[in-house]
Formats: structure tokens, sequence, C-alpha cells
């Protein structure tokens, strides 16, 4: 399997080319384009159980696509559902924790699983963190660009921008310090600690949708006039 990543990293395409036999496992809707040799399937990965846990408590589907070229080579074409960057991950150096939500696709030797946080998740947005082991590359994407950060000791970053991190990292929720996350209680921070790597957005989904949200009742009032007229 070959596979390359294109418009990096505002509209980031993820273009798979599968030999015979060869496969590879994504998330719900993500296909944007694929050859007439690859055949598509759909299955709950993991079980019942797992299956049923990653769409309950978390964010992801309950079935996945898998992609497979049958009698010759073929292309498949995948992109998240926010414009941003991909990632590609080989899991021989070990597993990777995610925010839900941040996983594209993987090889089939790759398995996902939600792993619930603790009561401390409550005030974060990823309360199920997405864990990726076994052997294969993990693609995972997010909002905006996605840097890569060598952590040795301790770094903070802002709660809606974390998006992977090695399970070698702990890590913590704590609040700003600012006056205005003491009135309105909204500047979550997340401490990591110890040594390992850490991928984090330069954008954040939550802060769109905030800036967002003022706008909505002017639209639905725009909507209520069209309909009138």
């Amino acid at each position: 399997m070959e596979y390359g990543i294109e418009s990096q990293p505002t509209y980031s395409v993820l273009e798979v080319t599968l030999h015979p036999s060869e496969s590879i496992v994504a998330e719900s809707g993500a296909m944007v384009w694929m050859s007439d040799s690859i055949q598509l399937s759909t299955s709950a990965r993991g079980g019942l159980f797992r299956s049923l846990r990653r769409s309950a408590l978390g964010s992801e589907s309950f079935f996945q696509n898998v992609f497979e070229a049958r009698g010759t080579s073929g292309v498949v074409g995948f992109a998240p559902g926010q414009p941003g960057d991909i990632v590609a991950i080989d899991l021989s150096h070990g597993d990777i924790l995610l925010e839900d939500g941040a996983f594209l696709a993987s090889e089939q030797g790759v398995g996902i699983d939600s792993n619930f946080q603790g009561f401390q998740g409550l005030f974060n947005e990823g309360l199920f963190i997405l864990r990726a082991s076994g052997s294969g590359l993990l693609f995972f994407s997010g909002y905006g660009d996605i840097e890569e950060i060598e952590v040795n000791g301790s770094y903070i970053v802002d709660n809606g921008h974390a998006v992977a991190w090695e399970p070698t990292l702990r890590y913590g929720i704590t609040r700003g310090r600012s006056i205005r996350s003491f009135l309105f209680s909204d500047q979550l921070l997340l401490r990591f600690s110890g040594r390992g790597r850490l991928w984090v957005q330069s954008r954040s989904p939550q802060v769109l949708a905030n800036w967002v949200h003022p706008y909505r009742s002017v639209v639905r009032e725009d909507d209520e006039k069209d309909r009138e007229h």
C-alpha cells in the first residue's frame, strides 16, 4: 500500500493506492473518490460491544467502511469533514491516543477503541478518548494545521487544540487564571507532563461554534422573512 497527502494543510486529502487484496478502513462518510477496482463493504469492526461503545460514548460511527482492491490495483481518496491537516503514524512504535472525532482511516491491523477518562472529562470536549493500537498505519485529522511537539517535562495546550498524543504523556485539566476565565469558566487547559509526542491543531472547532452562535438568530430571522414573502 502506498499513500500521499495532498493540499496540506488547509484542505488535505489522503489518497491511497491499494494493490490486489490490500485493504484500508475509514470512518463513515470519509471517502471522496475511488477506482472501479475498489470494493466497498461495511462492518462493525471490533465486534458489537466495541462498536457500540465507540459510537455511543464517542462521535465515531458504529459502522466503518472497508475498501479492498479486487483483481487489479486501484486508488481511493479520503477527506475529513472539517478543513484541515492529515497526519500519518506508524503504530509499530506504540499506541496513540486521539481526541474523539480525529480518526480518519487505518490499515486493518489497527484497532480503535473508546476509553472513559474519568469525571474530569466532563469539563473537556474530548470526554471519551480514542486509543489506536495494533500494527499498521493510522491516519488522523484536525481542524487547521497540525504541529508535532516533542514534550520533555511539561506543556500546556488550550482544551480545544490537542488532537493526539502518546500514552507516555500524562495529562490533566486545569483552568486559566485570566479574569474572563474566572467570570465565565471557559478557559480550560490541558497540562501534559512526561516525555512523548503531542499533536496540536491550529484551530478549535469549539471556538468556531462559539463565534458562529450569535449569528444563528439573525439567520433564522432572515429565513422567516423570506418565507413570509
